[in-house]
């Protein structure tokens, strides 16, 4: 083992401790009901979270790069645990001016193989994708092939990171053009956040949205209309209810 690889396990171990430290079942339990998908938490409060969310951060800053940081993430992530996932996003946050067009690729290798769960999924977004968008650290092409992921985590974070160029300079038509290839998705978490995207859209520039929502009403899952039309006004939402074929008699065409 290598002088890096034994401190990185070291790092994991530490972080390991502390969780079992703090761990509390009932804590645990309580928050599951949140949780359709994967969950599988130690149970720290979120008093003692909040305490120490960039503990393992300043602990090894002098020690690790960006890079290390990663490797890190990529250990913590594999255990399912969720806490460890937690550690790995929030010892990124400091270091959010040196994300590079590499550190989002990585970390989008996070959704496919570790995310287990839709906190950490829009965390990862909210956090640290999003704000590569915005500042353009990353763009829509360096998504582009995550529309087609086997991860439905990976496919849900391209619309949920969108979020973040709504009020940016990225005309709504762009973003509705991107987001396309997912809206026959067959995975409810990609519904709810293709559905997020598009209520958040329609807030801003409503016209281009409604004439999209339009285009799909009649093939898209429902999920995503309950979500994107959320915030309209009953009347509007009755605009894009689907319309129904009746169904042929058995004896139809019968002489």
């Amino acid at each position: 083992m290598t002088t890096k690889s034994k401190i990185l396990s070291a790092a994991a171990a530490e972080i390991r401790a502390f969780c079992s430290a703090n761990a509390d079942a009932a804590q645990a339990a309580r928050y599951a009901r949140f949780f359709k998908e994967g969950y599988d938490p130690y149970g720290i409060s979120k008093e003692i979270w909040e305490a120490n969310r960039l503990r393992f951060y300043d602990l090894y800053r002098d020690r690790f790069g960006l890079s290390d940081f990663l490797d890190l993430g990529d250990v913590l992530f594999e255990s399912g645990k969720y806490e460890e996932a937690s550690f790995a996003v929030t010892t990124l946050l400091p270091l959010l001016d040196q994300l590079t067009p590499e550190a989002f690729q990585r970390i989008g290798g996070w959704l496919e193989r570790g995310v287990r769960n839709w906190a950490h999924s829009d965390i990862i977004c909210g956090e640290l994708l999003g704000p590569c968008l915005k500042r353009g650290v990353a763009g829509l092409s360096d998504m582009a092939a995550w529309r087609d992921s086997g991860s439905k985590w990976k496919r849900r974070a391209v619309p949920v990171a969108m979020l973040a160029l709504l009020d940016d300079s990225v005309k709504t038509e762009t973003l509705l053009k991107f987001v396309r290839p997912l809206m026959p998705d067959k995975d409810r978490v990609v519904h709810q956040g293709v559905g997020w995207f598009l209520r958040e859209a329609w807030k801003r520039n409503a016209a281009p949205v409604e004439a999209f929502l339009t285009e799909w009403k009649d093939t898209a899952p429902r999920l995503i209309f309950q979500y994107a039309t959320e915030k309209m006004s009953a009347a509007k939402k009755a605009q894009f209810r689907r319309i129904k074929v009746a169904k042929k008699s058995a004896s139809a065409g019968r002489g």
